[in-house]
Formats: C-alpha cells, sequence, structure tokens
C-alpha cells in the first residue's frame, strides 16, 4: 500500500528531542536531553488524598462527560487567582481548560491562521509550539533573541514585511530553549508593535512560576486593555505533567472559537485531573508547593552552573538562569555542534542540538541545550565531567 498524506502533515518530522530521549530511555544514559519537572517537585500524597476523596465522595463527577469549556470551580478559581496575582484577565476575558498548554498553540493556529499565513516566533523557540504552527501550514517567520528577549527593531520589521501575520508566539519568562527572561519594557514595546499592526499575541508562560532568584516582572497579558493577548498556562511544571492540565485566557470572541474547536479535538479535559487540580489550588498550601519548589530548582540550578564553571569554562558559555528548567550552551565558533553533541550521546550523555528549535533547522547553531531537573545530582556531576573533557578534547586543539 503507497501512502498519501495531507499537505499539512507531509512535511513534518519528528521532534529531535523525541528521537533524542530514546537513548535516555536505556540505562546508563545521562538525561540532559529532558525537559521533565524534577520527581521531588511532584506532590504525590496530595493528589492521592484528593484523588481517593472524589472517588468516595463523587465518583461519578470523575467519570462522567463534562463540558468542553472546563470544570467550573477551577475555571473561577483560576480567574481570581491570576487576576489577584498577576493582573490578567479584563471584563472581555474568558477561560478555558486545555489538554496540556500545548493544546493552546494548536488551537489558536487552528482558529486564527489559514495557509499561508504567517506566525511570527523568537528564534529560538519551542519545538513542539513550532511543530504545532507548521501543522497549519503556515509560514514560521523568526526574530533573533537578545539577552533580554526579542531583538524589537527586528520585530518590528517582520511586521512590517509579513502583510499576512497572525499572531505573535513568546516565551517571556525562562524561555526555551535559551532561558531568557524578556525584560519589563520589551514587554511594553512588544504590546505596543501589536497594537500598531493589529497583530495578536500568544503568551506562553510554564515557567514563571519557577523562578527561585530575581524579580517577577509582570505578564503581558497584565498590559491587554485591547484584547491583544492570549494568555497560556500549565500546572505541568509546578504540579504534574502527567496530569494534562493547562488552560487559555483569551478575549471572547477567541475564547468561543478555541471552545469550538476543542469540542472536535477531545470534547473536554480530563475531569478527574481538573477536580484535583481545583482541589490542590484550594485545599493545599499551593504558595507554599510553589515556593517549595522554587528553592528546590534553585539548589539544583546552582549546583549544575557551579560544575559547569568546573568542568566546561573555558570552551563552552552559558548564561546563567534565575527561573526555568533549561540552561543554553555555546561552544566556540567552528566547532561542529551536532558532531559534538552525537559524540556525547556516544558517551551516554544526551542533550539536544540548538538546530531543533530553529524556524530552518539548517541554519549555522553553535549552541545545545541542556536540562538539569530531570537528572539526579549524581548524574549531573557525572555528565558535566564528561562533557567538559569532550569540550576540551574538541575545543582545545
Amino acid at each position: 500500500m503507497e501512502y498519501t498524506f495531507a499537505n499539512r502533515v507531509a512535511g513534518l518530522k519528528p521532534s529531535a528531542i523525541r528521537e533524542i530521549l530514546k537513548f535516555t530511555s536505556q540505562p546508563g544514559y545521562i538525561p540532559f536531553s529532558a525537559g521533565n519537572p524534577a520527581p521531588d517537585a511532584f506532590p504525590v500524597d496530595d493528589i492521592a488524598r484528593l484523588s481517593a476523596k472524589l472517588f468516595e465522595t463523587h465518583p461519578i463527577d470523575a467519570l462522567q462527560y463534562s463540558i468542553t469549556e472546563g470544570y467550573g470551580p477551577l475555571r473561577t478559581h483560576l480567574m481570581s487567582y491570576m487576576k489577584e496575582k498577576h493582573n490578567v484577565g479584563r471584563d472581555f476575558d474568558d477561560i478555558l481548560i486545555t489538554t496540556g498548554a500545548n493544546q493552546v498553540m494548536e488551537l489558536t493556529a487552528k482558529v486564527l491562521c489559514n495557509e499561508g499565513d504567517t506566525v511570527i516566533c523568537e528564534n529560538p523557540s519551542f519545538i513542539g509550539s513550532l511543530n504545532a504552527f507548521r501543522s497549519y501550514g503556515v509560514k514560521l517567520r523568526g526574530v533573533e533573541m537578545e539577552a533580554d528577549g526579542m531583538d524589537m527593531n527586528a520585530l518590528e520589521q517582520a511586521l512590517q514585511e509579513e502583510k499576512r501575520a497572525r499572531f505573535i508566539y513568546t516565551i517571556p519568562n525562562f524561555q526555551n530553549p535559551t532561558g531568557v527572561t524578556m525584560s519589563y519594557e520589551k514587554r511594553r514595546q512588544l504590546y505596543a508593535l501589536a497594537k500598531k499592526y493589529g497583530v495578536l499575541i500568544l503568551e506562553d508562560n510554564p515557567y514563571g512560576d519557577t523562578r527561585f532568584a530575581g524579580e517577577d516582572v509582570p505578564c503581558i497579558k497584565s498590559l491587554d486593555e485591547d484584547g491583544l493577548v492570549i494568555y497560556c498556562g500549565s500546572f505541568s511544571k509546578v504540579m504534574a505533567p502527567g496530569m494534562r492540565v493547562g488552560y487559555a485566557i483569551a478575549p471572547g470572541p477567541v475564547f468561543s472559537k478555541l471552545v469550538v474547536c476543542k469540542q472536535v479535538v477531545d470534547v473536554h479535559t480530563n475531569i478527574w485531573s481538573q477536580i484535583v487540580a481545583h482541589g490542590f489550588m484550594t485545599e493545599c498550601d499551593y504558595d507554599g508547593h510553589l515556593k517549595k519548589n522554587q528553592a528546590l530548582y534553585g539548589k539544583k540550578a546552582r549546583y549544575t552552573m557551579d560544575l559547569m564553571d568546573k568542568h566546561l569554562a573555558p570552551y563552552i558559555s552559558y548564561q546563567p538562569i534565575e527561573g526555568g528548567l533549561f540552561l543554553w550552551c555555546r561552544l566556540p565558533d567552528g566547532v561542529d555542534m551536532n558532531a559534538f553533541c552525537k559524540e556525547a550521546v556516544n558517551r551516554k550523555v544526551a542533550t539536544v542540538p540548538g538546530s531543533a528549535f530553529l524556524m530552518d533547522e539548517n541554519e549555522p547553531c553553535q549552541c545545545f541545550r541542556i536540562n538539569y531537573s530531570t537528572p539526579t545530582d549524581q548524574q549531573i556531576a557525572q555528565g558535566m565531567e564528561i562533557l567538559g573533557r569532550l569540550a576540551a578534547e574538541t575545543c582545545g586543539r
């Protein structure tokens, strides 16, 4: 049988990260390529207790069909929480509970984009979102990253040139893969440019609550008085990714279309997960849990960066982080990054080549991404020694 696929998916390739993760499932590999929260961050006992209570008292609520918009008490509480804590949400906004944050990216492209339209993205950016956009036949226009976020001059040039730009996609806090946090000034500039050119913003913020150092920066959505921003949040990094609970806060007309499209995709997000997430926010010490995890990530991140300073310098540089799960490492010019990452895998250390996150994977790239939250401290120490020896052999010639 010869199979013919739809044009919108014929050119899609498996995520390089998923391919590399195949190695990490084998014994002995050090999983710097993963992006999982630290196992110690999961509130296992609370989830078990809340689940047992649910199935003892309201089992049918957890097992029956529910409404597409999401579990009502969770929606109500999240809107109040986000307004009070982050000044996110206006009278014209509504909230949709989704099956993980990546569903927000897929639904946004589905709702807003026709084939041939443009999505403007940070370059590099999260491969899962890029593939979601690509699946709708859109053109991706990359805007280079600086130490404090997107290059705003390049962004305005892109908006001037891309007449079919539908939205700007950004991860403003501890960006995946670079770890960069967009400055408040650039957030204001980004919003002003979106308003000037009549383009929406998709603000993806899965890492904001992992901040372990420095000062919080207001969300772009907190500036939204004109209905320009779709905000995406998630419980994956702060509670448990296997529960697959995310959410979108969006202007009413966009929200309505997101709901219709979600009905087609999966009817509704797992209702057990939604009820447990609501219980965790309202019956447990949610803010205390966030602080505990921030301390955990801060300790692991500083441990990792200290070892990078010890073993990888002077050959490999990186930008220190104040939150998030990733470190963006740069090899010297002239060093073959893909060959370096391949040899690291041969030595049982899995990293992610930076080219996987680019609009065009064939662009030159000297960077690779490391995740510090998944490996144990012992694996981190061993992996940094191996990478350090490889760097000295490769770059010190």
